[in-house]
């Protein structure tokens, strides 16, 4: 059993060089592994990654602070757990049933206009969390540049304190503590803990 991130950049063509948000993104992605293996970025502005399925909607919040630290950019992301049944030297390459959903679910997405969703064979967790999702993403569509600069650094380093954050950043703590609480964090990480939970129990034999 595994999970499949398949997504692409919304305004990707606004910025005039492509490596402002690439750069970040693969920087970000190599720490979940090794490309094309684990991941690969193709046709420009699209993407691909294998992660364990408790592991997924966090790496989506990872990937939506990276994105959106760029004004006027978003990303698009579909989950997909399932079955691998060919394991390739590439991504891209591999095949099974979370590939498939993962793929199936992102083209449904781009009519849909939303930015993220997941398809598994468990129908009734699909109708759930893709409901927590269109709730969660009032808040994660939303994020300005400042605040997802903030949260990436919180997903990326866990167990740093906000006065050597708001080092890192230059800015004072307080600032970091207003960012984090627009951006509903806290609620985020809450709603993570939970995806987490549930999914564990499905995908434990």
């Amino acid at each position: 059993m595994t999970s499949v991130i398949t997504g692409d950049i919304i305004q990707s063509r606004q910025l005039p060089d492509p490596r402002i948000w690439s750069k970040p993104l693969k920087k970000m992605l190599a720490t979940l592994g090794k490309s094309p293996e684990t991941w690969e970025i193709y046709r420009g502005d699209s993407f691909q990654l294998e992660v364990f399925p408790a592991d997924a909607f966090l790496t989506t919040l990872r990937i939506k602070s990276v994105i959106k630290c760029h004004k006027g950019l978003d990303v698009r992301m579909a989950i997909g757990i399932g079955n691998r049944q060919f394991e390739a030297d590439a991504i891209k390459e591999s095949t099974g049933e979370a590939f498939i959903y993962s793929g199936e679910k992102l083209e449904a997405l781009k009519k849909e206009k939303q930015t993220l969703a997941i398809k598994s064979a468990w129908k009734d967790f699909d109708a759930e969390w893709n409901v927590i999702f269109r709730l969660a993403l009032i808040t994660l569509d939303s994020w300005g540049p400042k605040a997802a600069e903030t949260v990436s650094l919180v997903l990326e380093h866990p167990d740093m304190d906000q006065q050597h954050i708001s080092r890192h950043l230059g800015i004072a703590k307080s600032s970091v503590s207003e960012r984090l609480k627009r951006a509903h964090l806290d609620e985020m990480l809450d709603l993570e803990s939970l995806y987490r939970k549930q999914i564990n129990i499905l995908v434990t034999p």
